[in-house]
């Protein structure tokens, strides 16, 4: 497992040889501060930061890899482990290694990654859904696409956003890998990590009518204010300062560890809004409308529309990490990795079928 250190950093336990010692060398390679190669200068921006080696004092003999904790800017963090190329064998495995690896996931040669596991915050219920690497192990050909969009899914809508940053960051990955001969990658796994809270977006809604003229929303106060419960989701609309704003109270301590079992929920999240109004060269093209039935009913479906769907000329940047891990199995090469970018490659269309459809 990943432990955390008091530093911020987490610690990796060195695996027996030769695995451990081989990751620590690749390591110690990408990292070396008398490094000038450009192609591993470059691949560091895909890692997470190397400390170097720590033992803790009462254990000399224990080794772990000192890391970047990639989760540690994130307020409610959504993480998917996924090991990417054709095979999860390296070249000098033995026939039965081969066999036994090739059995845990058959269809690895043909769809080029497979999900090793995954945490993903529900704003609805605040808590998190953990599945792990029998979930991945059972996706095929046709459910591999549904199975991916699953991390994506907040409980109220699908983060198009966060797929759309996935997907940039991995095209970089990808180029870094059709420029170099000198590594191939096996069992190597990316580490995606994006911002499950609801962020404090602005959005325009000058073109929005609140309410009918002919029925006045149940809960309308003095002075326009409208005022409305429903499923702990707080609903203002001042028509005094006119601001839109979203944002959910804080709580709920990080978690790093992809398989940690530990569960935790608060039973109070609420979400404000409150409407603001921007210049006009902003406006949305299509005319949205906040009726009286939707006020009364379920606002569910009307958040969708502000803080899933909006035009991306307007929406926040989606706070995303997609980063290379576990390198156990990383050997120098003369010919371009094929494999992993294979699988990159497939990924990419996968994501890319999730966000157009």
């Amino acid at each position: 497992g990943i432990l955390q250190h008091p530093d911020g950093t987490v610690l990796k336990q060195l695996q027996p040889p030769p695995r451990g010692p081989r990751e620590q060398e690749f390591y110690n390679k990408v990292y070396d501060s008398d490094c000038c190669d450009s192609i591993l200068l470059e691949l560091r921006e895909y890692l997470p930061k190397y400390f170097g080696v720590w033992s803790p004092p009462t254990a000399p003999n224990d080794t772990y890899l000192k890391l970047e904790d990639v989760t540690r800017k994130f307020n409610k963090p959504c993480i998917m482990d996924v090991k990417i190329g054709q095979k999860s064998y390296d070249p000098y495995a033995s026939a039965e290694k081969i066999q036994q690896q090739v059995s845990k996931y058959p269809l690895m040669e043909e769809i080029g990654f497979l999900v090793l596991g995954m945490r993903v915050y529900h704003v609805s219920s605040d808590s998190y859904e953990t599945q792990n690497q029998h979930y991945g192990r059972s996706l095929t050909k046709e459910t591999v696409k549904d199975g991916i969009s699953k991390f994506f899914h907040n409980g109220y809508c699908l983060r198009k956003d966060a797929i759309a940053a996935s997907i940039q960051k991995i095209e970089k990955i990808l180029e870094w890998f059709e420029g170099q001969k000198q590594l191939n990658f096996y069992a190597s796994s990316l580490l995606f990590v994006y911002e499950g809270a609801c962020q404090a977006t602005t959005v325009r809604l000058s073109d929005v009518t609140l309410a009918e003229k002919r029925g006045v929303p149940k809960g309308l106060l003095s002075g326009g204010d409208i005022l409305e419960y429903n499923n702990n989701i707080h609903v203002i609309n001042s028509t005094e300062n006119g601001k839109i704003e979203a944002s959910v109270s804080k709580g709920l301590s990080k978690f790093y560890a992809l398989h940690k079992k530990a569960y935790s929920k608060r039973h109070h999240s609420q979400l404000s809004l409150k409407v603001e109004n921007l210049e006009k060269d902003n406006v949305w093209k299509s005319s949205t409308c906040i009726t009286q039935e939707h006020l009364n009913g379920n606002v569910i479906p009307q958040l969708e529309k502000v803080f899933c769907h909006m035009p991306a000329e307007i929406k926040e940047s989606a706070n995303v990490e997609v980063r290379m891990i576990d390198f156990a199995h990383v050997f120098p090469s003369n010919t371009k990795d094929e494999g992993y970018i294979y699988g990159l490659k497939n990924l990419i269309t996968v994501l890319q079928n999730i966000l157009d459809n």
